[in-house]
């Protein structure tokens, strides 16, 4: 079945190209608009989780991403929460809730040359930074800095937290919903076995590993198919509010002795993972606060980072993409979802997904406020805090949500 209108995608990160698949099998035309001049993701390895494995297979994603993963299956997701400063003394063993519990950890770029290879080359357009949207009463048009224009039904922007499209859904300034949070965060790969030849006891190759400390703490997991580990490596200030966005570059090379600087009270463990980082990049951690309070305006919708950016200390914020991409390409190709009520369907895809999505961002922030707080001597009531912390999030019920947002536009649909 052929659709009949057209849509634009802004940004082809993870969310943007997951979305330009899934709905080009759907028969719907699309378009996907990329800044750069090709594509690519910077960081390094990205932790899915159940949820986000669920909407890929919904999404028909996930045997490729696996089979590009060269893993052989998806593994157990359950954090083990580890003392930074005293000697790696167990804090929190996250049980295992169940049997289907299961996540992948993968490198960025292995996902985008998975998704790549099933896009039409036609349908991508490189160097087309997006600086404006406009909408008449039956177009929306996006400009782009090299003064070309595109007209399309409707835009769906996957351009992260530096949106662009996000300016036209919020139709104000959207600075105000942008902070950085006094977070920095360390991202490197690390080779396991140069980490065990340097006398590492603490078993990393299983399972995700919580090093945390006073306004310190790591999170570390193996990528699948890889014989490094992800290591980020956290700094905050959580005593200081949320500050306005940096002006600076938010990223940034740094040294190796302004880590270790920051570690050598910590346990030995935790120093030998430090001093093998290496020149690793900075990252200066920004997200939405206060959360949008719609996901869309007219025939423009946003997905990921630009509707709901959230710091990485729940690994939820891909799987939250995912999600969206996953909810809004089921209302699309549904039946009863035509040119003539594209905004009524994006209305019910904001509506149903910007509570829960909005709910996470909000634990995401909590989750940070309890690793950073953490001192020796506070395991039991840091336990408390940190049971159940994923199990809402993991065992979400999309399919209902799904149901919902279809079952919103076919009354609306009834009553016209």
């Amino acid at each position: 079945m052929t659709k009949d209108f057209t849509v634009a995608i802004v940004g082809g990160g993870m969310c943007g190209l997951a979305c330009a698949v899934a709905l080009s099998r759907s028969g719907i035309c699309v378009d996907i608009f990329e800044a750069s001049s090709k594509f690519e993701e910077i960081g390094a390895g990205v932790g899915l989780g159940p949820n986000a494995l669920r909407a890929l297979k919904g999404l028909g994603l996930y045997e490729t991403i696996l089979s590009h993963s060269k893993a052989p299956g998806p593994g157990h997701r359950e954090f083990l929460f580890l003392s930074g400063m005293d000697e790696s003394k167990v804090v929190y063993d996250y049980p295992p809730t169940s049997p289907d519990d299961l996540g992948l950890a993968i490198y960025r770029p292995v996902f985008l040359d998975a998704v790549v290879g099933l896009l039409d080359p036609s349908t991508v357009h490189f160097n087309k930074r997006c600086v404006s949207i406009t909408s008449t009463e039956t177009d929306t048009v996006i400009s782009f800095t090299d003064g070309t224009k595109h007209k399309a039904d409707m835009v769906i922007g996957a351009d992260g937290i530096r949106s662009v499209t996000r300016n036209y859904v919020v139709g104000e300034d959207v600075q105000k919903h942008m902070v950085f949070t006094n977070t920095i965060a360390y991202r490197g790969l690390i080779s396991l076995e140069d980490l065990k030849a340097a006398g590492l006891q603490t078993e990393l190759s299983t399972r995700p590993i919580v090093f945390a400390g006073l306004n310190k703490h790591f999170v570390i997991f193996p990528i699948h198919g890889d014989k490094r580990i992800n290591v980020v490596v956290f700094v905050s200030k959580s005593d200081i509010p949320p500050q306005p966005p940096l002006s600076s570059p938010w990223v940034t090379a740094t040294s190796d002795r302004e880590l270790q600087d920051h570690f050598k009270e910590w346990c030995r463990d935790a120093r030998i993972i430090v001093d093998h980082m290496g020149a690793c990049s900075k990252w200066f951690i920004h997200a939405l606060n206060p959360p949008l309070g719609s996901y869309s305006r007219g025939r423009v919708v946003l997905v990921g980072d630009a509707a709901h950016a959230m710091g990485p200390h729940l690994g939820a914020g891909v799987g939250q993409g995912f999600e969206d991409v996953f909810l809004l390409c089921e209302l699309l190709k549904n039946d009863k979802v035509t040119k003539s009520n594209i905004e009524d369907a994006l209305q019910a895809y904001s509506e149903v997904r910007s509570p829960h999505a909005n709910w996470v961002l909000e634990r995401t922030n909590q989750a940070l406020r309890v690793y950073a707080s953490y001192q020796p001597g506070m395991e039991e009531e840091k336990a408390k805090k940190l049971a159940n912390q994923w199990d809402p999030i993991w065992h979400h019920d999309l399919d209902a949500d799904i149901n919902r947002a279809i079952e919103m536009v076919s009354k609306h649909v009834q009553v016209c």
